[in-house]
């Protein structure tokens, strides 16, 4: 089997939201870019979470339900962490087993400590076809 870096298909640019925002503008960066989810990042743009479509559908009804503000909540209370990443060098093959067995649909890439792309399974299906 031939080895195939995930920088040979990550997204270079993904979608990143800041750890300060609601759960509404998180929502909003979502729909506004067709995404299903977004890396949350604090400060110095480190990965500090990921936030998914439905992290935040749960969000929102669960504010609904209570009587809350809608999209009120901060990201820091829906996003899933710790974080998983992936660097720009790991076997696409390995990264992909990792995603599956931890459910995860998305994995930011890091190198050196700075937040360089993202790898999810739309990736992982090119480069499995491509294979």
């Amino acid at each position: 089997m031939k080895s195939v870096k995930v920088s040979d298909y990550m997204v270079g640019k993904p979608v990143t939201v800041s750890e300060a925002v609601t759960i509404a503008h998180a929502a909003r960066v979502i729909t506004k870019n067709k995404v299903s989810g977004v890396i949350v990042v604090d400060a110095s743009g480190r990965a500090v979470g990921m936030l998914s479509e439905l992290d935040c559908l749960r969000s929102l009804l669960s504010e609904i339900y209570n009587g809350q503000t809608i999209g009120g909540g901060s990201v820091l209370d829906a996003m899933t962490t710790p974080v998983t990443e992936a660097s720009p060098d790991d076997d696409i093959i390995s990264v992909a087993e990792s995603m599956l067995s931890n459910k995860q649909r998305r994995r930011p890439v890091v190198a050196q400590g700075a937040l360089v792309g993202q790898v999810t399974c739309r990736q992982l299906l090119g480069a499995l076809l491509d294979y």
